[in-house]
């Protein structure tokens, strides 16, 4: 990352008096003086509580492989900021988001913005630039009110609804789904991947027009054996590779980017629905990584549903050695909630403390939130994951997993042991 872009995203995140503030008025009016258009011909924006990230990922290795040119918003990052936009699979660069950043400055006038919708705006700026044929735009908080909702989809997406965010999106489904339905357009697709989605959600549908295809309703996920699996519609029936993404929930997300890009109307060969599949990758959900026969797997899951699609991952694998949890949560989010389901699975547990702005939380602190005898308090992330490398053994496995600040300490405390060891082994 450039001195510049670094410089900026600094600026950013200084400029408005508070990191989150929902709302479409600052933000829409920026986007009318720097008359920015729509972002591309086909526009998909993917909401819900769990499963964006991911299922952004299945639309945009669909399309991709079909030959379409692919913009896609995604929040937030791992390692790097420019992880946030993509242009036909490629991060934008260091130059480009500056002068994304500098188009918005010139416009923006006394108008304060958020980080979220400086960077909302800069990707927008971007995408219309790029001449695209699609662009995938993830929802960053709720839907209603969320900076990306100044754009009207032509396919809305709702992976699931489930309590997070609490404080800002309500106490229950029904509040939460009120807030995600806010991106379904009238007599445009909603597509759903709750079997049983709020009925708030199916309010807004019906009073707006707009046409909800539900999951185990009006497409369907099938599997047919380890390798293979089957969707279908009326009329259409897919036989597709698993997914490279190994948790079983994956399914669910790939059968709703097939469904989103059905309704979209554009052009997908039949080859391209099972190369898409079978490529679609993304950072930090079940990502594998394997050092000294000791398998790390590292999750940004942070919330109980999240929680519960890794339990049952876990309860699918084959088991050798011990399994070793590394768990580090901001201070506002549900840990009881989240560790619960993971105890029957997990050996031993390690908590850790995350030092992020204005939501920090030390592993003493956590530690009096959970349910956890016996667990092991960390400084930091990096120290948990080296204590824990040094003690696990061929066949064990660790799960490091709580939130994207989690994941991101864990690969950066891994690729700085790994250049220790390159180093301690080239010759002089």
């Amino acid at each position: 990352m450039s001195d510049s872009l670094q410089h900026w995203l600094v600026r950013l995140q200084r400029q408005h008096p508070t990191a989150i503030e929902l709302g479409l008025e600052r933000v829409r009016e920026v986007a009318v003086r720097m008359q920015l258009p729509k972002p591309a011909p086909c526009v998909i924006t993917v909401g819900g509580t769990n499963g964006k990230g991911s299922t952004v990922a299945f639309i945009e290795a669909i399309a991709r492989a079909t030959g379409l040119r692919v913009g896609a918003y995604t929040s937030p990052h791992i390692l790097r900021y420019n992880e946030r936009v993509r242009i036909d699979g490629v991060d934008a660069g260091d130059a480009e988001l500056v002068a994304a950043f500098e188009a918005i400055e010139a416009a923006r006038g006394d108008i304060s913005l958020t980080y979220f919708e400086a960077g909302t705006l800069a990707a927008l700026w971007l995408f219309a630039r790029a001449k695209l044929d699609l662009a995938i735009l993830e929802v960053g908080l709720g839907g209603r009110l969320d900076a990306v909702n100044i754009v009207d989809a032509d396919v809305a997406v709702i992976t699931t609804v489930d309590l997070d965010h609490m404080d800002w999106l309500g106490e229950d489904r029904e509040d939460i789904g009120t807030e995600k339905a806010g991106i379904a357009r009238a007599w445009k697709p909603l597509i759903l991947g709750d079997d049983d989605p709020p009925a708030s959600v199916l309010r807004r549908a019906y009073a707006i027009g707009a046409s909800s295809l539900r999951i185990g309703c009006d497409f369907f996920k099938e599997h047919i054996d380890a390798d293979a699996w089957r969707w279908r519609e009326p009329g259409l029936t897919l036989e597709l590779p698993m997914p490279v993404l190994p948790a079983p929930v994956q399914l669910r997300n790939a059968a709703v980017a097939i469904a989103a890009l059905r309704a979209s109307g554009l052009d997908i060969p039949d080859t391209a629905w099972a190369l898409g599949i079978a490529t679609a990758h993304v950072q930090g959900r079940l990502q594998r990584l394997e050092r000294d026969g000791v398998e790390v797997w590292l999750d940004v899951g942070h919330n109980p549903q999240a929680a519960r699609a890794l339990a049952e991952w876990l309860q699918g694998q084959p088991k050798q050695g011990r399994t070793h949890a590394i768990y580090a949560a901001l201070a506002d989010k549900d840990a009881a909630g989240v560790t619960a389901p993971l105890a029957a699975h997990v050996d031993d547990w390690h908590l850790a403390g995350l030092d992020v702005e204005g939501r920090a939380q030390s592993a003493e602190a956590l530690s009096t939130r959970v349910n956890l005898p016996g667990a092991t308090l960390h400084g930091d992330v990096g120290d948990a994951l080296r204590q824990v490398r040094g003690s696990a053994k061929a066949g064990d496995r660790v799960l490091v997993f709580g939130s994207f600040h989690t994941v991101e300490a864990a690969l950066r405390s891994l690729r700085s042991a790994q250049r220790g060891e390159v180093g301690a082994r080239a010759p002089l």
